[in-house]
């Protein structure tokens, strides 16, 4: 799983895969009614926005510890319990597309901040 997709299962939980949601056809059932007796996706309603700052203000406080998870993606990850080592925290500025040297940490560390939480806003 990418590390990305850990952050945001760390917010809202693991999303349950669709494939296992839909039930398999019948296999008794005849070729000319298959697409009958086929599942139709019921229509999904709309997500209620989520307030992402106060779960992980609330997560933060459950920690015990200073975390300054609102400008340090060290500290976010430490927030969501998830390593935030350097390997960990370079690959994830691969998957959102950092271009930057990534041996520049600092510099890194700020964009990744900065992307991540576009990206969960969105």
């Amino acid at each position: 799983m990418s590390v990305f997709g850990m952050i945001k299962d760390a917010i809202w939980g693991k999303q349950p895969a669709a494939a296992a949601a839909a039930p398999a056809p019948q296999a008794a059932a005849p070729a000319t009614t298959a697409a009958a007796a086929a599942p139709v996706a019921a229509p999904v309603a709309p997500k209620a926005p989520t307030d992402v700052t106060a779960i992980l203000t609330q997560k933060a406080a459950e920690k015990g510890q200073p975390l300054n998870w609102q400008t340090s993606i060290v500290d976010l990850m430490k927030v969501l319990d998830l390593d935030p080592s350097r390997e960990n925290r370079t690959s994830l500025a691969k998957e959102l597309g950092y271009d930057g040297d990534t041996d520049d940490s600092a510099t890194m560390n700020v964009w990744l901040h900065k992307h991540v939480m576009a990206n969960l806003a969105s």
